[in-house]
């Protein structure tokens, strides 16, 4: 008997396994690829956190499988917060996809259990947003529940660090030390909802964060009010392509001046199918094929578009004979480099002791812009958490 087939029966036994998940796996009865892909191992835990596909298994993502891996991401928790001499807490959030508020709930039950408190927020949000209120909450670490542009058969669970950050690989393989201490699932423990929020171990966040964070992202912006003047007569069309962006995205854009802006109706809202695209990839141009249609329609002149967990963004632009271009994230970077560069050292706020942090597969053309400006560059791998290692 394989290990795999070992593992399979065991959770057909387990008490701690729900019902319907039991009924999934004894619809797998005698279909050994099935079975071996589903229990050949334990669904890796890397510097991305947890990514698989939906159902029964330990290869899969499940309540199981998250309530395992928060059981140990608790234990590191407190580990960190008791170096810091600060109370151990993590911010959740999730995006669109199917089982995201369960995966995020089970999350917070399991930390509460552990006596660390849970920041869950109300309903979905960007993971941007999550990493501004791990810092802004002053969080030990951050979840999100997303698989970010996956298909939508996939979910994920990424961490963030307490400077907001995805986990540096030193980081992640603690965690996953942790995890693979928790030997099974009778080891996971999970409190009441109730209990935990009349213990003060389950805390609801949403608006206040969301006011902090618009405020947070509108101020980070230079240009004051030659932008709103700007602003005013710029026609944008956006489409959150059935995510988490479609609220937070178009708060900023009004908060600074943005008010032609109309969103693709047919992708407003969340949907965990992404059921009018082949995949919701904004740098992709067939994720933009509806936009370009209401863009048209409108005489638009930018289009925007993010991905389920509102973490990465595509444009397209109008060109020389008014076509829309798709721009790539090489030149979306460089143009808004180039802006924030210019227009800190017109304002007389770009540094002496300045510097630009980018990834070795980004283009040279944002390292030139810097060093044109008397800034310093210095390369990282791929990943905004080295980015983030290196500032902090």
């Amino acid at each position: 008997m394989s290990e795999a087939v070992k593992r399979y029966e065991a959770w057909l036994a387990d008490p701690a396994i729900d019902e319907e998940t039991k009924e999934e796996l004894r619809g797998i009865a005698g279909n050994a690829e099935e079975i071996e892909d589903r229990f050949f191992r334990d669904l890796a835990f890397g510097t991305g956190g947890l990514r698989g596909v939906i159902g029964a298994g330990t290869n899969r993502m499940n309540v199981y499988t998250v309530g395992r891996a928060t059981q140990g991401l608790s234990r590191w928790v407190k580990e960190q917060a008791a170096s810091a001499g600060t109370r151990p807490s993590v911010v959740i959030a999730h995006d669109s996809r199917f089982k995201s508020p369960e995966f995020a709930r089970e999350a917070a039950l399991v930390l509460a259990a552990n006596g660390v408190k849970a920041y869950l927020f109300e309903s979905l949000r960007p993971t941007p947003e999550l990493s501004f209120a791990v810092r802004h909450l002053g969080a030990t670490a951050g979840i999100v529940i997303t698989a970010s542009h996956n298909p939508p058969e996939y979910n994920g669970y990424k961490v963030y660090a307490s400077d907001g950050c995805q986990l540096v690989p030193d980081l992640a393989a603690q965690v996953t030390a942790c995890i693979r201490d928790v030997a099974s699932l009778s080891d996971v423990k999970k409190m009441d909802e109730n209990e935990a929020r009349e213990a003060g171990l389950l805390e609801i966040i949403g608006e206040a964060v969301d006011r902090a964070y618009i405020a947070a992202v509108t101020a980070a912006v230079p240009g004051g009010g030659e932008v709103r003047k700007a602003a005013a007569d710029l026609k944008i069309v956006y489409t959150p392509l059935h995510g988490s962006g479609n609220v937070p995205v178009r708060e900023a854009l009004k908060a600074a001046g943005f008010t032609q802006v109309s969103v693709v109706k047919e992708q407003e809202a969340p949907d965990p199918r992404f059921s009018t695209v082949k995949s919701p990839n904004p740098e992709e141009r067939e994720a933009f094929e509806l936009a370009l249609k209401v863009a048209e329609r409108e005489g638009a002149d930018i289009l925007i578009g993010t991905d389920p967990d509102c973490d990465r963004m595509g444009a397209a632009v109008r060109n020389a004979d008014g076509e829309f271009v798709l721009l790539t994230g090489n030149q979306s970077g460089a143009i808004m480099l180039h802006y924030l560069l210019t227009r800190l050292s017109a304002e007389g706020r770009l540094p002496e002791d300045g510097a630009v942090i980018k990834t070795i597969v980004t283009s040279e053309l944002g390292a030139d812009i810097a060093r044109r400006h008397g800034l310093k560059v210095f390369n990282t791998l791929t990943g905004v958490k080295y980015i983030g290692e290196k500032i902090t």
